[in-house]
């Protein structure tokens, strides 16, 4: 057993597929269920549970995770700092960043960085928020953006956008005239959200119910210029932040004010436990300074 065969493992499981955990890995799907199946007979019990295509893991397999990715997580830590030390101001970061955030905040701050810092290469990732913590605590990604609140007992933070949301309406809506609403008197429209892995999705959904009702989705996407377009094609109401909001073209929809706040709370996360590289380090440090708003 050595620290690939692990991580072959846990990819395994993350994946719930051999095939899809070979992909991912850039080898053969032969190599990866030998090395899986060669875990099994040295530990004497059967990690995972194959059905069809798919797996999970059984009970010894989802204690053998835990074990395994803290190890695998402990000879991560052990590269970076040994890499730190024997390659000043090089390395690589895995940024997490949910795709209606990118465009707004990262081109600049990362052209930036990179001209400090050549020698660091940025790989970035689009996901949902709820991916992108998930992926931080895993070790798949080193830092990312979500919306905040963040747990405070896995991650620190800083955070960088202090916003609501604001009601999108079709021109012909009812209420489209008025400067503000409340959720209440969108009780009856469909809603068209961001998809269930981004924090947005369960936000609106519990405010909505917060307010006495449970929306009627109609559509959900990880995109919001689709979403703003379909709420200009007359096909229901959506929720968005003022800076998005902020891009849309006023001759199609109309923006309101909602009289409920809705934060719209994004922040630089990072995991509490984890050494972080020089790089990480670096990123955390430069970009703070950055997008943290003035006083």
């Amino acid at each position: 057993m050595d620290i690939r065969h692990l991580q072959y493992f846990l990819e395994v499981a993350r994946q719930h597929s051999f095939t899809k955990a070979a992909q991912v890995l850039f080898i053969t799907q032969p190599t990866i269920s030998k090395t899986v199946k060669s875990l099994e007979d040295e530990l004497g019990v059967t990690l995972l549970d194959r059905y069809g295509k798919n797996v999970k893991l059984t009970d010894a397999g989802e204690v053998f995770a835990r074990q395994a990715q803290e190890i695998v997580t402990s000879f991560h830590n052990l590269s970076s700092e040994l890499d730190d030390l024997m390659n000043l101001k090089k390395g690589h970061i895995r940024i997490g960043l949910p795709p209606m955030i990118g465009a707004s905040f990262f081109p600049k701050v990362i052209g930036a960085f990179y001209k400090q810092y050549p020698n660091i290469t940025i790989q970035l990732f689009e996901d949902g928020g709820k991916k992108v913590e998930n992926d931080i605590l895993t070790g798949a990604l080193d830092v990312g953006v979500t919306v905040l609140p963040a747990d405070e007992s896995l991650f620190d933070s800083y955070i960088f956008v202090d916003e609501s949301l604001r009601a999108v309406l079709h021109p012909s809506h009812p209420l489209a005239e008025q400067d503000e609403i409340g959720l209440t008197e969108l009780s009856e429209d469909g809603f068209i959200l961001f998809r269930e892995d981004f924090t947005l999705h369960d936000r609106i959904i519990g405010a909505c119910q917060k307010a006495g009702y449970q929306p009627r989705i109609i559509y959900e996407s990880a995109q919001w210029d689709l979403i703003s377009n379909m709420v200009a094609a007359g096909l229901g109401v959506a929720l968005l932040p003022e800076t998005i909001c902020r891009e849309l073209r006023q001759e199609e929809v109309r923006i309101l004010k909602l009289r409920e706040r809705i934060p719209w709370d994004l922040g630089m996360v990072w995991r509490k436990d984890r050494y972080q590289s020089f790089a990480v380090r670096e990123w955390i440090a430069f970009s703070e300074k950055m997008l943290k708003p003035k006083d």
